[in-house]
């Protein structure tokens, strides 16, 4: 074997020569190379069943449009916005409509969410375990569009927490607004608004390295300045879409008031025209949408504790005579779906869906008029704990069961003031015991069938309250700072899905609903006494305020006698909030929306 030198050592290498035959080795090593790269490339090319072709990025407002321009958000709320919580709120609208929703998953934590398999698999399922199949979270089927929220203060940990469910939604979010005490302590959420440079590179780390794109949700800051800043260095990170909650921080629990509208449209008025703004809060009922969009010409609205209240505050109210068998309308022309129907419908998606099974038969939804003989029947009876004997796995760890409870205290909430047996079994139900759900389903239609002929037989007046009308509305003439209005505006039967009205942060206060700390006491007397010298100094009532960010009213019968704060404006907003929320003569709320 010999070298050949020359032009044709470059092009064919080495050669052999074995008698008559002659090979080129490197000519066919080449040759199969060449082959195999081809197959490579035209294999890659085509797309499968498990890869299909990668989509162009798309950014902002193009972004919105591409996912059809949806107006109503379903809202990131821990352990409450899950798959069939999703799916029941769906199922109100036409099924045109139906992705006119853009639901968000429930927060979850990235660190957690990246490093921990258990803690994925309890929270999202986009496949099935079994075939691999696309099954819950984010199916293109059925739940979409979706984006996932996580809260993070670490990049990487919010990169690979992403790129875990990237395949499975249509953007992923950032929450930068929860504003709970375990917030604070992880150092997530709206804590992470004093430091802007982490929250650009959390966002920017996400626009630069996803397949998708990035989505922020904050709170509004004291001031339109502040508050402009914030949203104009989201934007600037990469984010394609931005929420505002038009509510602070401090503003929690029964401190909550009301959401600042007029800071969103500021923030719509000054930012790129180009910037799709979702506004969030003070949703209570379907006709808040339209008004929120007005107010703040925002692109979308979104609602937390609205739906919780009513998965179909999303749907338009049935013309008048046109209303579904589930949609009850009353003598007085207001009216809203039916708790029976929308806890039915809540149980079959459960069945249908997570369960993989047909839901089980059940007697059409009763309206007075039909046949009464299964009233008489023998009481309804609650299995008790274990009693199921087709109780799966599944049923304990699924995200879809573990929310059920909590969904059902919180849809049932006027139901329960009345039947307190009802109250008392959804108490007592257990994690997985579906029967135990559809047990206490049974006793719900039972008493609202009940209801329902009630109502009828008394022409309504069984659920008129004339003296507690007259106050409220008597109430709502004396204060312009009050929720009288709203209860009287979304007042309905106790068989009818609706909002629980919060007492605003004033009302609260006057109530002892929550209580100030000593600490807070004192100061309050501090700046009152103050305040009082300085008017008798000045001939002038003033208004001062605390060193907590606490108004008083500085006027003779604003003082603070035996530790009570006598006239109080707004609540505290800073050392006294988590004090503020101890004590309480309503029922709390664990909601965690960020």
């Amino acid at each position: 074997m010999r070298g050949v030198v020359g032009a044709g050592t470059l092009a064919t290498g080495f050669r052999c020569d074995f008698g008559q035959r002659t090979t080129t080795i490197f000519q066919q090593a080449t040759a199969r190379l060449r082959y195999f790269t081809m197959a490579t490339m035209v294999e890659e090319a085509m797309p499968t069943a498990t890869t299909a072709p990668k989509k162009a990025k798309l950014h902002g407002r193009a972004f919105y449009e591409s996912i059809g321009s949806p107006k109503y958000m379903l809202a990131p709320m821990v352990d409450q916005s899950e798959f069939a919580w999703r799916m029941l709120s769906r199922s109100f609208m036409p099924e045109r409509h139906k992705r006119a929703i853009l639901a968000y998953t429930p927060m979850f934590h990235a660190r957690l969410f990246s490093e921990t398999q258990k803690y994925r698999d309890q929270h999202f399922q986009p496949t099935h375990p079994t075939t691999g199949a696309a099954w819950l979270d984010g199916n293109p089927a059925i739940d979409r569009p979706l984006f996932v929220q996580f809260c993070a203060n670490d990049p990487q940990h919010l990169l690979s927490a992403a790129k875990k469910v990237e395949a499975y939604c249509d953007a992923v979010d950032l929450n930068l607004g929860c504003p709970q005490g375990i917030a604070k302590k992880g150092k997530y959420g709206s804590f992470l608004q004093e430091d802007q440079e982490l929250i650009f590179r959390l966002i920017n780390t996400l626009h630069e390295n996803l397949d998708i794109p990035v989505t922020a949700k904050i709170r509004i800051l004291d001031t339109k300045e502040a508050t402009l800043a914030y949203a104009q260095n989201v934007l600037r990170a990469g984010a394609s879409i931005l929420t505002v909650h038009g509510r602070r921080r401090e503003q929690k629990g029964h401190l909550t008031g009301l959401a600042d509208w007029q800071m969103i449209r500021f923030l719509r008025d000054n930012l790129p025209k180009e910037t799709v703004l979702f506004a969030n809060g003070n949703i209570l009922e379907y006709d808040d949408i339209e008004r929120c969009l007005e107010a703040t010409g925002a692109d979308g609205v979104m609602s937390a504790e609205g739906n919780l209240s009513n998965p179909g505050i999303f749907a338009p109210h049935p013309p008048v005579g046109e209303e579904p068998v589930d949609y009850w309308r009353g003598k007085d022309g207001k009216g809203g779906w039916r708790v029976d129907a929308v806890f039915r419908r809540y149980l079959d998606i459960l069945h249908e869906y997570v369960r993989g099974e047909k839901p089980p038969a059940r007697r059409p939804l009763f309206v007075p008029g039909m046949d009464i003989k299964w009233l008489e029947e023998d009481p309804v009876v609650i299995p008790a704990t274990g009693a199921s004997s087709d109780r799966k796995k599944s049923d304990v760890t699924s995200p879809n069961y573990s929310a059920l409870q909590a969904h059902m205290f919180h849809l049932l909430r006027h139901f329960v003031s009345k039947h307190h047996d009802v109250r008392d079994a959804l108490a007592r139900a257990r994690l997985g015991e579906i029967e135990q759900f559809e047990a206490i389903y049974r006793l719900v239609e039972r008493k609202v069938a009940e209801g329902l002929l009630e109502y009828e037989r008394t022409d309504g007046k069984c659920v008129e309250d004339p003296e507690a009308e007259a106050k409220l509305r008597q109430q709502a003439e004396e204060d312009p700072e009050t929720s009288a209005p709203a209860v009287l505006q979304c007042k309905r039967p106790w068989w009818v899905v609706q909002p629980i009205i919060r007492p605003l942060p004033k009302e609260a206060m006057v109530k002892g609903a929550v209580q100030l700390s000593k600490k807070d006491k004192k100061r309050m007397a501090a700046a009152a006494e103050a305040a009082g010298k300085e008017g008798e100094t000045n001939g002038d009532a003033k208004r001062v305020k605390g060193d907590n960010g606490l108004k008083v009213d500085a006027a003779a019968n604003s003082t603070v006698q035996n530790g009570d704060a006598a006239a109080v404006d707004v609540p505290p907003v800073a050392a006294a909030t988590e004090d503020l929320e101890k004590k309480t003569a309503f029922q709390s709320s664990e909601l965690v929306s960020g």
